[in-house]
């Protein structure tokens, strides 16, 4: 143990009273302070952006105007496609990216930044450009799905936290994509609040709406972004009262006979019966949250329509995917309940999304292409513009990827019909567009999802694996104009 630990030990056994039997024991504490919530966003990101930005400063290249890019170099094992979300919440977070009295007085005490740096910080608010997909596009690896521009002391602080939004994110949006595919048009639920910190938990539920789920049960994203909420009773609700038929009497009377009623906590057929006596054949639906869910469905619905209760609808959960509402395509099954899954991506946590610098100015001001060369991590340098090529059928067939001079692909905009030009604009000058934030926005990009969804081959769709959905094809201008 060191002398620290050891005089840190000695503090906190000093104020510990001593019993007869010579053991001490700590008297209690009062409770630790609730963590306090800052307006501002500036610390959400790592050191190592700070102490770039110290370095530029000091040699002079902080203000060179650079460009950044946010692309992936591959999709997770067995994906077609990923859908792109977040970028409502890197807009929303941005004004806020700002370093206030206690963010700066933290960097001072800690020696993590220079005076310089801090003067810098002080005064720091975005006044760059940024464009992008529009959130809820579906993106291939390579795709630049945001391009961040304006001086390198600007752009290169923002890194983590657009990549620690749009890396999660984007793996909730394209898990929810391949569950509602499957659903096939059922409605599919939010519900894993539980399974995630409380903030990612807000963040999930809205990446799940605009990969296709109807709602979520976390109050916090229906208050935030408009969005509606669902959830009725647990398992304790049923074990609190002395019999199932006084759990669903209680239920009934306080929400009314259009309400979902568990019937699974004890027997399956009992629960059934005893929820259409109590609310009658008007009931809402019934859940069932775990054993065999295909069968119980089949078994439950015949139940129902028995007992005249033909418009009641049956709700599974219990530990959903993708696969498992694929499997339960033919069963009687109204709407699916998911959890774990979607929060967690369904396996793929994250989608490998990185924040490269492409282009930026020399020591004359031209800018350059610039492209990082290491083995499995190289990059394409320069600017992009993308576009999407579509067939007579009006599926999509190919991704665009255009690159050549600055000038000419930053101006470039499709010349025929089969090409949709996929980058739009987002901030311009330190100023956000409204149109992406908000619970318009995500109802905006949820709307987008299923269009461009819907323009994917349907071999996209699959959830087997194989090449991605359509391939990426480069054109450069220089090229053309060669």
């Amino acid at each position: 143990m060191t002398d620290e630990l050891r005089g840190i030990g000695a503090s906190l056994t000093d104020s510990w009273p001593a019993f007869d039997n010579g053991v001490e024991e700590p008297r209690p504490l009062p409770a630790a302070p609730l963590p306090s919530v800052r307006p501002s966003v500036a610390l959400l990101t790592d050191r190592y952006e700070l102490t770039m930005l110290q370095a530029a400063l000091a040699d002079g290249t902080a203000h060179r105007h650079c460009v950044f890019e946010v692309f992936t170099r591959r999709l997770p094992a067995g994906r077609r496609y990923g859908v792109l979300a977040g970028t409502g919440r890197v807009l929303e977070a941005l004004p806020h990216f700002v370093f206030e009295d206690a963010e700066l007085a933290y960097l001072e005490q800690n020696g993590i930044v220079d005076r310089r740096t801090l003067d810098y910080l002080a005064n720091y608010r975005f006044s760059g450009t940024i464009q992008g997909y529009v959130e809820g596009e579906v993106f291939f690896p390579g795709s630049p799905v945001l391009q961040v521009e304006g001086t390198f002391a600007e752009a290169v602080l923002l890194e983590t936290l657009i990549l620690s939004i749009l890396n999660y994110d984007s793996a909730v949006a394209s898990a929810a994509s391949r569950m509602t595919s499957a659903a096939g048009g059922r409605p599919v639920l939010e519900m894993g609040s539980r399974r995630a910190s409380e903030q990612a938990a807000v963040a999930a539920a809205r990446a799940a709406v605009i990969g296709g789920f109807a709602g979520t049960s976390n109050l916090e994203a229906g208050m935030r972004y408009g969005l509606d909420t669902i959830g009725t009773a647990a398992h304790s609700f049923m074990l609190l009262h002395d019999t199932e038929r006084d759990a669903f009497a209680s239920q009934v009377a306080s929400l009314g006979p259009d309400t979902t009623l568990l019937v699974d906590t004890y027997d399956v057929k009992q629960g059934v019966a005893t929820a259409v006596e109590v609310a009658g054949t008007g009931l809402g639906a019934v859940r069932l949250d775990s054993g065999d869910l295909g069968g119980l469905a089949q078994e439950v619905r015949r139940q129902l329509d028995e007992l005249g209760a033909r418009d009641t609808k049956i709700v599974v959960t219990s530990d959903l995917d993708e696969y498992a509402i694929a499997s339960l395509a033919a069963a009687p099954v109204d709407v699916y309940g998911v959890g774990t899954s979607v929060v967690t991506g369904s396996g793929a946590p994250t989608c490998g999304m990185v924040y490269k610098l492409v282009a930026r100015a020399d020591s004359s001001g031209v800018l350059q292409p610039v492209a990082k060369a290491s083995a499995n991590k190289a990059s394409v340098g320069g600017r992009k513009a993308a576009a999407r090529r579509y067939g007579r059928d009006g599926y999509a067939v190919e991704e665009i990827m255009v690159t050549g001079p600055d000038t000419a692909v930053a101006e470039w905009m499709p010349q025929s019909d089969d090409l949709r030009p996929l980058l739009a604009p987002m901030v311009v000058d330190g100023a956000v567009d409204s149109r992406w934030v908000g619970p318009y926005g995500v109802a905006n990009a949820a709307v987008n999802h299923g269009m461009v969804r819907a323009e994917l081959p349907r071999s996209a769709l699959r959830l087997s694996d194989g090449d991605v959905a359509i391939p990426t094809v480069d054109l450069r201008l220089d090229d053309l104009l060669d």
